[in-house]
Order: structure tokens, then C-alpha cells, then sequence
């Protein structure tokens, strides 16, 4: 990595097509507004919850347990949940258990109604239902125009 980019380079292929279980699974969590499902300070949220997840010396030790889920509640608001490898005191602490069907998915953020949909088929034909979808963006927009890709893994409960 170099000073021009901030996230690591994101390897779509153990994400793809995969069945995954989260057990007790501990996240951080915090809320974005939202302006008709467009968040409006979701780099700023962010922010200060990677700053006081560092300052508990939480964050994850491998990058490649670094995990950050975005769950649309309503047009207005999401909720973040950012993997930690312990309980961040002032944060709400929550723990994720479940089973997930994931897809990557590769575009511009603006197709993110195209891809839940899309999601939802995907889950239908592989005979289940999904209870929830979660996003997980895993680059910022100035690495991914880096690294010319925008990946984004959507996992759906099962």
C-alpha cells in the first residue's frame, strides 16, 4: 500500500457464491442518516468509529477479518457494524450469529437497488428466504476508482 491508497487490495473470490456462518460475531455499531436510502454522513461516522475502535486497540489484527456490514432500516437511516476483536467501551457493543448466503457484486454505488434486488433472487433460487441484507463495501470510493473496481459483497440471513 502506498500513500495514494488506504484500503488493502479486496479479493472478490472467497466471498462469491458462499454460504458463511457468523458465530457471536462482535461488531461496533453506529447509525447514518440517510436521504431517500442516500447516506449523508456515513465518512464521517466512520471515521470516529475507527477512531475509537483504534484508541481500544479493537481493530482487527488481519485485514482480512476487517469486516464492515450496512443495513438499510429505512430510506433515512443505516446501521454500521464494524468487526472488533473486543468490546469497545462507549460503543454499542452488539454480537452477529447467523447464516449468510453472500454475492459480490462490482459498479457504481448508484446500482445498490439493482444488486439488493438481485440478491433477492439469488437467495430464491437457491430455496431459501432472506430475513435481512446486509452490504459490505470494502474499499473507500478513492481506492476503488484506484484500483478500478468497486466491490461490494451483499450477505443475506438465511
Amino acid at each position: 500500500m502506498n500513500k495514494d491508497i488506504c484500503c488493502p487490495k479486496f479479493n472478490p473470490k472467497p466471498f462469491n457464491g458462499r454460504e458463511v456462518t457468523l458465530e457471536n460475531k462482535l461488531f461496533v455499531k453506529n447509525n447514518v442518516c440517510c436521504f431517500f436510502h442516500i447516506p449523508l454522513n456515513f465518512g464521517s461516522v466512520i471515521t470516529k468509529m475507527m477512531a475509537k475502535v483504534k484508541e481500544n486497540k479493537a481493530e482487527m489484527d488481519d485485514y482480512k477479518e476487517w469486516l464492515l456490514l450496512s443495513l438499510e432500516v429505512s430510506k433515512w437511516k443505516s446501521e454500521q457494524y464494524l468487526a472488533v476483536k473486543k468490546p469497545v467501551q462507549g460503543m454499542d457493543n452488539v454480537e452477529i450469529s447467523g447464516t449468510f448466503l453472500t454475492r459480490v457484486f462490482d459498479g457504481p454505488y448508484r446500482d445498490a437497488g439493482k444488486w439488493y434486488k438481485e440478491m433477492q433472487e439469488y437467495v430464491k433460487v437457491k430455496g431459501k428466504e432472506a430475513k435481512k441484507i446486509y452490504f459490505y463495501y470494502t474499499t473507500c470510493p478513492k481506492c476503488a476508482k484506484k484500483y478500478g473496481h468497486n466491490y461490494v459483497v451483499l450477505f443475506a440471513e438465511i
